[in-house]
Formats: structure tokens, sequence, C-alpha cells
């Protein structure tokens, strides 16, 4: 082979070399880089929390009242009790009577404030100092969103929807928990017996308990008050013999279908006749002195005999601590 046949095969040679070169650079560039995921995943989490933040803002919009609606009463507790639920009230109660120094007739009705928002009570007496049910429902709503658990967990308390405000009063601050604010009684139908205490202050949950009434316990009477609610009738245990006066206090509990009337008397005051709500009795009053007992509730049947006494009652604690 002479030179020239040589480097004609040496420049085909060449030429075929980078020929396989820039077809493999143009592969490369045809095809995809590996995905940035890192950086997706900080474009992911930036983006969910500029999400839930325009969410947030929303809600607080929507929900927004002036501070001044709780700016009544004291707050509570965090208590929870796991008491098996008492079985509902078959006949639902109406009114038979007002709530304390307020009163109040009939609701005009019984329906939820919204689609989503709780039940009303039976009688706009129930709700006192001032309180309006919607600012109740807000609270409520309020206190679910801070305090209840995820779905599905033993610490769900469910949604706002799910239960009917029983009785809204003013709290009064105490050592325990100072400042003033409100309170907000609710009951759950489903399961049975259910029942939360929400409290509010300057428009921010700041607490709630929750409980059932258990009918299981011996000596347990048509009338029923759960123990663990008592956050309404008393000021905190470091504040005995100093309590800040005058004091709003409210009971509530349940009824079974043959109680037709509840008195409660709390202090040296006169009777108040409890409205009955659905199965429920509620009944508020005013203190102008310290006391060392525990509400005194009676119930009575549709001829006027009594068939409670909570005196009488071996599972109600009638001794304050």
């Amino acid at each position: 082979m002479n030179g020239s046949g040589e480097r004609a095969d040496r420049e085909d040679f060449g030429f075929e070399e980078r020929m396989r070169e820039l077809l493999a650079e143009d592969a490369y560039a045809v095809r995809p880089s590996p995905a940035p995921y890192p950086a997706i995943r900080r474009r992911g989490l930036a983006e969910r929390r500029r999400r839930a933040a325009v969410a947030g803002a929303a809600l607080m919009t929507l929900a927004a009242v002036p501070v001044g609606a709780y700016a009544v009463s004291g707050g509570g507790g965090g208590r929870a009790d796991t008491a098996v639920p008492r079985p509902s009230v078959s006949t639902p109660h109406g009114p038979t009577g007002s709530t304390g120094p307020s009163g109040g007739g009939p609701s005009a009705s019984a329906a939820p404030a919204s689609p989503g928002g709780p039940a009303r009570p039976a009688t706009d007496g129930q709700l006192l100092d001032g309180i309006t049910f919607a600012r109740a429902a807000d609270g409520l709503a309020k206190c679910l969103d801070a305090e209840g658990g995820p779905p599905g967990s033993g610490a769900d308390l469910g949604e706002a929807g799910d239960y009917r405000i029983i009785l809204a009063i003013g709290s009064t601050g105490d050592s325990n928990a100072p400042g003033d604010g409100v309170y907000i009684a609710a009951v759950k139908e489903r399961p049975a017996g259910r029942w939360l205490v929400c409290s509010v202050k300057d428009g921010v949950a700041s607490g709630i308990s929750a409980g059932a009434i258990d009918a299981s316990v011996p000596g347990t009477g048509p009338v029923s008050v759960d123990a663990n609610s008592g956050e309404l009738y008393q000021q905190s245990y470091i504040d005995k013999g100093h309590w800040k006066l005058p004091f709003r206090w409210g009971v509530f509990g349940t009824v079974e279908a043959s109680v037709a009337e509840v008195t409660v008397s709390y202090g040296d005051g006169s009777p108040v006749t409890a409205t009955l709500d659905h199965g429920w009795f509620v009944a508020a009053g005013l203190l102008d002195r310290q006391v060392t007992l525990a509400p005194h509730v009676k119930g009575y049947d549709k001829a006027g005999k009594q068939v409670y006494d909570s005196d009488q009652d071996r599972t109600y604690q009638r001794t304050l601590p």
C-alpha cells in the first residue's frame, strides 16, 4: 500500500471516531438529565407552607369577631374524662324554665347557624352575659380546631356541626387560669352522653375539657352530673377562701325521660329552675360569696314527685375541694 492510501485510511478512521463522539454528545443532549429531587422537594415544601399560610389567613378572616366578644369571663381546663357514655334520652325535652337571672323564652329555631355549625340551644336564655349564638359557635369551632386531635384518633373531638351548644356564660379568671373569658358547653348526640366545655379568652381558644356521663355506675339516678364539668361552678383550689366575686356559675347534666323538672340551688340563692334541652338539664346563676358545697340538684317527675336529690347521690361530689 502506498503512502497516499495509508493517509486516506487514517483520515477515514479519524472521521469515524469523530462521528462517534458527536453522536454520543448528541444522544446525551437529547436524553433528559436526572430530576433535581432536592430542589423539587424544597419547592414543594415551600409551596405547601405558602398554601397553608394563605388558607389560615382566609380562615382567620372569616372567623374574626371583635375581641370584646369574649372579654366577659375566665378560662379553664384541659382535663379529660374517659367514662362510658350514657345512653341518650329517647324523648327530647323542651324548655321548662330559665337558666339563671337572665331567663329567656324559647328560641326561634333549633337549626344550626350554618350548614357546618353547631345546633342552637333550646332557649335564648342559655346564652348569658351578652354572648350571642354566633359568638358561641365561633368559639366552639376555635376550641375544636386548637385542641382536637387528628381525625380518627382517640383525641378526635369531631367538628362543630356534631354538637349542640347548651350553655354559654362568662367565666372568671383565677390563679390557675388568669384572665376573664367565656365558657361554652356543648353536647354530642353520637356517641350519646358526650359533652365538652370550651374556654375562650380574648378571642383565642384557651382550653377544652371533654367527658361523658356514665350510666353504669351503681347508684346513678335519673339525673346525672359529671364531676369533671365542675369547672363551671368553682374557682381554683389555689384560691380557696379568696374567690373573685360576683361569680357566674353554671351546671349541666343528663336527665331521663321520666324527669319533668330540675331545680338547682347554689349558695344562699333561691333555687333556679333548669332548662331541659334534648335530654340535658342546664342552669346558671350568680354567687356573691364563696361557698363550700357544690350545687344542690333535685329532679321531679310529671306528677311533681321528687325522684332525685344530689345530696343522696353517692356518685355526686357534694363538697367542693
